[in-house]
């Protein structure tokens, strides 16, 4: 089966519940296969936690901590086949994990992020404003997941800006005439979410900058604006007020599961596209949890075949919701709701961190 003829790599929010949990459980169980025979290591994990080899459901499926990828290489392709190795980033002195993709995992990461961001932007290339520095799209030696986010995500844009000097404050000149030349029609706007709150958002704020033909996609840095008591409305709420940007959507995944691109609809809930899953369990059973009851988020992609990252669970707390019935994106839903207790803050949001 090629890809044109794969329902998961149809329109990613489109294929209902029903129809791609079977698709998925095949896809999956396939991959625990080839991982197997491929990774010796990940070979030793299943023989040791005594894991099935064939689920019968995606509960059932061998699942990676993602902890484990800051201790191991682990990987699924000789050494003379890696293209890139991603990095996840981190505050200094942190391990950061290391995920060794080959170029057909590259194609098919980048393919998958076109499918679920065009699904929100449409297939038109609008104007571009980024909310970094240029200095972080020129870190290419370190690809870590920040560089890594605002390159992918520069793809959906022209006549690129950055929002942000290489000292990380705002560059109200370059701002300025990114408005006075694009302000009037649609544009895209990206940024860490951290970034975009406290390099942005709080140095422009009442300065009468208009973004009201702005959408902004953002993704990282929620522990900060968790500990300021800042959520997803106030977060929105501030910028509408500030800025007069009222198109806001927020994305979750990961450097170490390719695939995992959960995005924010007008139900401000994140949506599972149809490569990808979300299972929540219950901390002090390890079961899955039931729907709305918050345990730790467990994220399943059909993408990962050069590493065994096809199923990985998170640090991260969360809860799932069914799919609304009649709604235009199909699928289970997300909301996240922070970091487990203890868990070691990632920096992929970090202002410092690069």
């Amino acid at each position: 089966m090629t890809l044109a003829d794969d329902p998961l790599w149809g329109p990613p929010f489109a294929l209902a519940q029903e129809a791609k949990t079977p698709l998925l459980l095949e896809r999956l169980n396939e991959l625990t296969l080839w991982h197997r025979d491929r990774c010796p290591a990940y070979a030793r994990y299943l023989a040791a936690m005594g894991m099935p080899l064939k689920a019968q459901s995606l509960t059932e499926l061998p699942w990676l901590p993602v902890g484990v990828f800051k201790s191991h290489d682990l990987r699924s392709i000789p050494e003379s086949e890696v293209f890139r190795v991603l990095t996840s980033s981190g505050t200094t002195g942190q391990q950061v994990s290391r995920i060794a993709i080959d170029r057909e995992a590259a194609l098919l990461q980048t393919r998958a992020l076109s499918a679920v961001i065009g699904a929100l932007v449409g297939p038109r290339r609008l104007p571009m404003l980024i909310i970094d520095a240029a200095a972080t799209a020129g870190r290419t030696a370190a690809f870590n997941a920040r560089t890594a986010g605002v390159l992918g995500m520069m793809t959906f844009g022209r006549a690129h800006a950055f929002a942000l000097t290489d000292d990380m404050q705002p560059d109200l000149s370059a701002i300025t005439a990114f408005l006075d030349k694009h302000g009037h029609e649609p544009f895209l706007m990206f940024g860490f979410t951290f970034v975009v709150w406290a390099q942005f958002l709080q140095a422009l704020a009442g300065r009468g900058l208009d973004f009201g033909q702005g959408l902004l996609i953002h993704s990282g840095g929620w522990k900060k604006l968790h500990d300021q008591a800042v959520d997803n409305g106030a977060f929105k709420a501030a910028l509408r007020d500030g800025l007069n940007l009222r198109r806001v959507h927020n994305f979750y995944g990961m450097v170490e599961q390719i695939g995992s691109i959960f995005l924010e609809d007008e139900d401000g809930f994140l949506h599972c596209p149809s490569f990808a899953e979300v299972i929540i369990r219950d901390p002090a059973t390890w079961e899955p949890a039931a729907a709305g009851q918050t345990g730790i988020i467990q994220v399943l992609s059909i993408l990962p075949r050069s590493y065994p990252g096809h199923a990985i669970l998170t640090e991260d707390l969360g809860a799932w919701f069914p799919e609304q019935p009649g709604s235009a994106w199909q699928g289970r839903r997300l909301r996240v709701q922070g970091r487990i207790p203890r868990a070691e803050l990632r920096g992929c949001g970090d202002v410092g961190g690069g």
